[in-house]
């Protein structure tokens, strides 16, 4: 007999409650924020053939369908509870099925997040998570509060995922040990939660990666009305595969700038506050890069460049690079 949608989620994805006051079986879910702290919410939707391949191995994708949300909340801070999953699914495959619930709950376990609830139909490969998280009353970090004469920090590495996936589109061929970490990079990424919690009230703005550092910067900057320049060589310890590879500096640049799905951290700090935020990558084991500072933002009779980046020499590098858009 053909297993059902109720059968699929008994099988795969209940689990015994957690801290939710109900969790799945009702018509919703509940629950109870601690006293003194803020619920924060975030979404994401995973679509086969734009944000993975066909050919992702289902425990990697079940794992990067959580960390992507999970990611956001890093970005302000927050700890994450819970989570809603709703998956299209063309066929009931239980093969796939366990293996992809096994890696979202090896990682909901690791950070403590209890699926409460969620859809499942039949359709196109087609995974959407919305995550929350609290945070202690007003210490949530927001994009909009950078500050001119804040250093700018991005955590981890950057380019390594677009690295990969310039590797499976065959525009270059990389050795076989560097394709293995910048897949990895790409399809198992590591949310930044610890050095988010241990960034608040150090960092003014912060945001994730997710879309190109070009990209999701820029968004920092527009909220917070200031600009930025990024010094090129400061940046260099951010390209971990790119260098194993002596990869050609234009392409490098892409991956870094305008690679995307890193889902590391861009914060801005006071240089005041440089050895907290030291401390805060050394608490949370996670290495930070300065890579420049903000800027007051561009007059209206100027080039209107809010972002700049300059060279070893400190000339502004031309560039046109943009961060990935679903409709441009």
């Amino acid at each position: 007999m053909p297993m059902g949608e109720f059968d699929l989620i008994e099988r795969f994805f209940k689990r015994p409650r957690q801290e939710a006051v109900v969790g799945i079986g009702d018509d919703c879910a509940v629950w109870a924020p601690r006293a003194g702290h803020q619920l924060v919410f975030s979404a994401d939707m995973l679509v086969e053939g734009r944000h993975f391949l066909s050919t992702v191995d289902p425990t990697r994708l079940g794992h990067k369908s959580l960390a992507v949300n999970l990611s956001d909340l890093a970005a302000c801070g927050a700890t994450p509870k819970a989570f809603l999953l709703s998956l299209s699914l063309p066929r009931v495959d239980e093969t796939w099925l366990s293996g992809f619930s096994q890696g979202l709950f090896a990682l909901a376990k690791e950070h403590g997040c209890e699926l409460i609830g969620g859809d499942t139909t039949q359709g196109p490969l087609n995974i959407a998570i919305t995550v929350m998280g609290e945070v202690p009353a007003g210490e949530a970090v927001m994009r909009s509060g950078a500050q001119v004469g804040d250093d700018v920090y991005v955590s981890g590495n950057l380019g390594d995922a677009r690295l990969a996936l310039e590797a499976f589109r065959g525009t270059v061929r990389l050795p076989e040990a560097v394709f293995d970490l910048a897949r990895l990079r790409m399809e198992v990424p590591t949310p930044r939660i610890a050095l988010g919690q241990a960034l608040r009230g150090v960092a003014h703005a912060m945001a994730d990666v997710s879309d190109g550092l070009v990209g999701d910067l820029g968004h920092l900057l527009k909220a917070s009305a200031v600009g930025a320049e990024i010094d090129w060589p400061l940046a260099q310890p951010l390209l971990q595969s790119l260098q194993q590879w002596a990869c050609p500096n234009d392409l490098a640049m892409t991956c870094v700038l305008s690679g995307g799905d890193d889902y590391e951290l861009v914060f801005c700090a006071p240089p005041s506050a440089a050895e907290r935020v030291q401390m805060a990558a050394q608490s949370s084991q996670t290495a930070v890069t300065k890579i420049g500072r903000i800027t007051p933002a561009p007059a209206a009779t100027s080039s209107g460049q809010t972002l700049v980046l300059r060279d070893s020499h400190g000339q502004i590098v031309p560039t046109q690079f943009r961060s990935f858009d679903h409709f441009a």
